[in-house]
């Protein structure tokens, strides 16, 4: 239990239903939607969809998901890819004439939108009131206008210069980020909102919406086809997973990094993590050392999964007991460990339990802040740049190519006990969400935190030649962590966030929502 003496968070508890993301005004939708008649998938994606508005700079319907999920009443996790590709007509060569990577706020970044695709299949497949229904209260706060959350306004000012063109018309006032309590409204989107009600995925995929993004994209010099648009689709696949200190960890495949997550915990179980101070320097070193090494053998291997070949290698034991053996406990490793990806921290995250508890687990994002920085002309869709995920390196196994979806850092998760779904939990921040995954992990088995105390405590993440130290620890530690060799660095904003929901055995939801966001779990 927290001490109640210092500023803090209290776990949410109920029984019926329990929604945790990172916008307060998102969760309670969703929980209404539960109160309403709907299922957890309904409020998933009225939550999600909403989140586009409450969170612009994080998410939207021109971006891509990944969701998890068990169907009621069962413990078999289902996984979803919502990730779009590249259009037909991309070209690596003419990529590499402009330059050594795909430059990341430009149409040549913009991969099809996969999310809208996976919400309609979702809906369709598991819920039960309908795409209408669900919508609606996004379509409502469209037009009415959302006050600006405070750590979206933070955001926002920090992304001003991401954005271009009609963008900046649509996501500024007088040229300037929102301040906390400004209303944003999104007309234009209610728009596009109304007709995949109506008509499901053909009102984004086809017809004007789809003519006014690929135009959009075209005079920019995207190579982007209706055709591109009209043949997104999601794909139904099966999870990967991974033990650690008697938890079962489930993970999306790729191109989702949830692998390199895997492979963080095969890694940390040689060493006693449960026997150090939980925010001492030796466990920070230890978790960055495997950082390095995990995100490196990402980098090298992770990719669309119709070109990747090394996935068992990636969630091998013996790939992660030679990597652990690298580690010096006494010293941090060189820099420059080579990275496919550009660096990023942008994301959401919502988790919904309902009454017959099925759970979801659903991320989604458009990458960069505000993405690409493009919207379309008309409708105003803020397109992803997930592109930038791609490299250009030949032959490498997620080098750019057409109709090839890019190596993905959203990752959702569940952890099951016994056999049993146990907690549906997610961790965003971009490239650190593997680490997060495992850093949660191990605060729950290994020092025994609740999920609401494993969200607040201290992080740190070795990002390339940096490690990124939180004000959490001491000053001591950071001096330690510097003398062993690591170039410790204050964070701009804290890391990440994060969200949870226990499922005890006594039929008790217990939710947990990361103070680092504007936030909450809300159960009924």
């Amino acid at each position: 239990m927290r001490n109640f003496h210092h500023p803090g968070r209290s776990a949410v508890y109920a029984t019926n239903g329990m929604c945790a993301t990172s916008h307060p005004l998102a969760a309670k939708v969703a929980v209404q939607m539960m109160e309403s008649g709907g299922n957890a998938m309904d409020a998933a994606i009225a939550g999600a969809v909403l989140l586009g508005l409450c969170e612009p700079q994080m998410t939207g319907i021109g971006g891509d998901c990944f969701v998890l999920m068990t169907p009621p009443g069962e413990d078999r996790v289902v996984a979803l890819n919502g990730s779009g590709r590249a259009p037909a007509g991309i070209d690596a060569e003419k990529l590499r004439t402009k330059g050594d990577v795909i430059a990341p706020y430009s149409a040549d970044a913009v991969t099809v939108p996969g999310a809208v695709d996976a919400f309609c299949r979702l809906s369709k497949d598991w819920g039960k009131l309908g795409l209408k229904a669900a919508l609606a209260p996004a379509i409502h706060y469209a037009e009415a206008g959302i006050p600006v959350a405070e750590r979206v306004a933070s955001d926002w000012a920090q992304s001003v210069d991401n954005l271009s063109g009609h963008a900046r018309d649509l996501y500024l006032m007088n040229n300037a980020a929102p301040k906390p309590g400004q209303l944003f409204r999104a007309p234009e989107q209610a728009q596009v909102l109304r007709r995949i009600a109506m008509d499901g995925r053909a009102g984004f995929y086809e017809g004007e919406v789809a003519e006014d993004m690929v135009a959009s994209l075209n005079a920019l010099g995207g190579t982007h086809t209706l055709d591109d648009f009209a043949n997104t689709a999601c794909d139904y696949t099966d999870p990967i997973s991974g033990g650690y200190g008697g938890l079962d960890l489930f993970e999306h495949p790729p191109n989702g990094q949830g692998a390199t997550a895997i492979l963080l915990l095969n890694m940390l179980k040689h060493f006693d993590i449960a026997g150090m101070d939980p925010w001492g320097s030796a466990r920070a070193h230890i978790e960055a050392e495997a950082t390095k090494l995990a995100y490196d053998t990402r980098n090298r291997f992770l990719s669309d999964p119709d070109n990747m070949t090394r996935l068992d290698y990636m969630t091998s034991p013996d790939t992660a007991a030679k990597l652990a053996a690298l580690i010096d406990p006494k010293k941090a490793m060189p820099a420059g460990l080579p990275g496919a990806e550009a660096v990023h921290k942008d994301t959401i995250y919502i988790t919904v339990v309902d009454k017959d508890r099925m759970c979801v687990s659903l991320i989604y994002s458009v990458f960069h802040s505000f993405g690409s920085g493009i919207a379309s002309d008309k409708f105003g869709v803020l397109f992803q740049n997930r592109g930038a995920g791609f490299t250009l390196d030949q032959g490498h196994p997620n080098e750019v190519g057409p109709g090839k979806r890019p190596m993905h850092t959203i990752i959702p998760a569940m952890l099951k006990k016994d056999g049993k779904v146990m907690m549906p939990f997610g961790v965003m921040g971009g490239q650190y969400q593997s680490t997060g995954h495992a850093r949660f992990v191990t605060n729950i088995t290994d020092f025994g935190l609740s999920p609401q105390g494993a969200m607040d405590a201290p992080r740190c993440f070795a990002d390339g030649d940096v490690l990124n130290v939180e004000d959490g620890y001491s000053d001591a530690v950071k001096a330690e962590l510097s003398a062993l060799g690591h170039n410790v660095q204050r964070p701009d904003t804290a890391i990440g966030g994060s969200q949870a929901i226990l499922l005890h055995e006594d039929g008790v939801l217990e939710g947990g929502s990361d103070p680092r966001k504007d936030g909450c779990a809300i159960g009924y």
